[in-house]
């Protein structure tokens, strides 16, 4: 148990939350005294009513602004490049990123790049990045990813097939606008999967090594919020305001864990996602049972805080009862949403096990993670869910 007095600092951007947060860019716009900004978004967010209402907005402010949209659903390091290229040969001087994770941590990269030398990839780690973008404007359109209050970004370096972190302040977005009318048109299985990555930042975030009493606070508000809520949020009676406390439990977790980082869930899925190209979500919905079965003895009392939060009775129970009851709710509710158990893949081998295994060994999530997880650990843990 650490101490509760000991050094943590937090981090957070300006943000703005509520219904039609999204149409007071033209402002924020203004304050940058912004010419020409870059829009990062992707193909399926262009295609959206309320994206055409963004625009509207954008024109108000700024009679000229370039689209950039070759973004993958993981992205990617030549994507950021593509990117720099169009910010810096049409003069842009504000970044604005429409989207989900990939599209907003695409658009970190690329600001990274704007002010800083060399290749995007150069920048992997924990504060290595010397030099503030431009000014970096968010409007999340998923409840999961937290992109747009973190320091984080993820990109998939092509040539290793590998994700890679980068992890810095100066990441940090300048403002966020945080508006649940985007979700409302969210495919429902998305949504559960987005959800699921919400749920995961907040729990991973909560038994960090690096968890500390503010961000206790945000984890354990987003895993009551997500619990409560998620369920009904991929149906189709869902409503705004059940897509407002999505949008807040995925903002409250994305405190949580852009200050105390994560664990082993993301690291695995990470490497997933760079290697195999799998669905970041879907990949920590599939592993966060079997990293808290083995991580669970590192901090039981915290995963029973845990589990009286998603309303578990598990009072006056020891610590065996109380894993198996936290574990069969996780299994439950990914149940529910239709998310499966295992992943299947063209080719499982021994050579590709450890290649996953090895790439997750060596991500920065590992080193919050509150109990050491070898690569044999991780070899035996991708064959169970890979098949």
């Amino acid at each position: 148990m650490k101490a509760t007095t000991e050094l943590r600092k937090f981090v957070s951007p300006e943000i703005i939350t509520g219904v039609d947060a999204r149409l007071l860019i033209d402002r924020y716009l203004s304050f940058f005294e912004s010419k020409k900004p870059l829009i990062v978004t992707d193909n399926t967010v262009q295609k959206q009513a309320w994206f055409a209402d963004i625009i509207e907005r954008i024109k108000k402010q700024v009679s000229e602004f370039i689209i950039f949209s070759d973004v993958s659903e993981n992205p990617k390091d030549i994507e950021v490049h593509k990117g720099l290229t169009a910010y810096i040969n049409n003069n842009c001087d504000v970044i604005v990123t429409i989207g989900g994770g990939s599209p907003i941590d695409c658009a970190k990269g690329i600001a990274i790049m704007a002010t800083n030398t060399g290749n995007i990839l150069d920048y992997e780690g924990v504060d290595m990045v010397k030099t503030p973008g431009p000014p970096l404007c968010c409007i999340p359109t998923t409840s999961g990813a937290s992109a747009d209050v973190s320091q984080f970004a993820i990109i998939n370096d092509t040539k290793r097939s590998l994700k890679i972190a980068i992890i810095s302040k100066k990441l940090i977005p300048d403002i966020a606008l945080i508006d649940p009318v985007p979700l409302m048109t969210m495919d429902p299985y998305l949504t559960a999967c987005t959800g699921m990555d919400a749920l995961t930042h907040a729990i991973e975030a909560y038994v960090s090594n690096a968890s500390s009493a503010i961000t206790d606070t945000h984890a354990l508000e987003a895993i009551r919020l997500i619990s409560e809520t998620i369920e009904k949020a991929i149906t189709k009676e869902r409503t705004i305001e059940d897509m407002h406390t999505m949008m807040m439990a995925s903002t409250h977790a994305g405190f949580a864990f852009s200050n105390a980082s994560l664990g082993a869930v993301h690291a695995l899925a990470h490497s997933l996602g760079g290697l195999l190209g799998l669905p970041h979500g879907e990949c920590n919905s599939i592993l966060l049972e079997h990293v808290i079965d083995y991580n669970f003895d590192a901090e039981p009392e915290r995963y029973k805080n845990i589990a009286l939060k998603m309303k578990l009775e598990v009072n006056n129970l020891n610590h065996d009862e109380v894993k198996k009851i936290l574990i069969e709710k996780i299994q439950e509710l990914r149940n529910a949403l239709g998310i499966p158990a295992k992943k299947t893949i063209p080719t499982k081998s021994e050579n590709l096990l450890s290649q996953l295994a090895q790439n997750a060994y060596e991500d920065p999530c590992l080193v919050t993670n509150p109990k050491t997880m070898t690569i044999e650990t991780m070899k035996e843990l991708y064959g169970r869910i890979l098949e």
